[in-house]
């Protein structure tokens, strides 16, 4: 496929190859949901302090939840081809598992009723989220790595609804 091609495939681009924020005027305004997640990989040694509640810190889960949060209702500044949403719901949630290797997962649900989908807000979430245990966490643990981040799911509008596999 030449670029020219691949470009005008993809919604960010005009005609010419150039970005731009898609139109979304015409679109009809429906209810929005999307979850995301993904992995922070640590020590044992960490992931047993995130638990106990014991980082010099404070609350790194509950703190990160905040920031998924915060990061969702914020990604139209991050991100420059995103619409700003008026959010309806954001869910941070975390899971902490030994096995296979200790980690932290995390996993955020975004809903909106609107023109537009909400994928990259619950991406957005998610990342921020990891960071901040990321951040958190690094005076006892600079190896961590934030790893398998995606879309699990979407729901709504003219696509309707999908579901990653696995």
């Amino acid at each position: 496929m030449s670029s020219s091609a691949a470009a005008s495939s993809l919604t960010h681009f005009d005609a010419q190859g150039q970005a731009h924020m898609v139109d979304v005027a015409g679109k009809p305004a429906t209810r929005r949901v999307a979850v995301a997640t993904g992995v922070i990989e640590m020590r044992a040694e960490t992931l047993a302090l995130i638990e106990s509640g014991g980082a010099k810190k404070g609350d790194v889960l509950g703190v990160a939840r905040i920031a998924g949060i915060q990061a969702a209702k914020k990604t139209s500044d991050l991100v420059p081809l995103c619409h700003p949403l008026a959010l309806t719901r954001v869910a941070v949630d975390f899971e902490t598992a030994a096995a296979p290797v200790p980690h932290v997962r995390c996993t955020a649900t975004v809903e909106t009723v609107g023109p537009t989908g909400v994928e990259m807000e619950a991406l957005t979430s998610v990342q921020v989220a990891l960071l901040t245990v990321y951040d958190m966490c690094k005076a006892v643990d600079r190896g961590m790595a934030i790893t398998g981040v995606r879309v699990l799911e979407k729901h709504g509008g003219k696509s309707g609804s999908w579901v990653a596999a696995g």
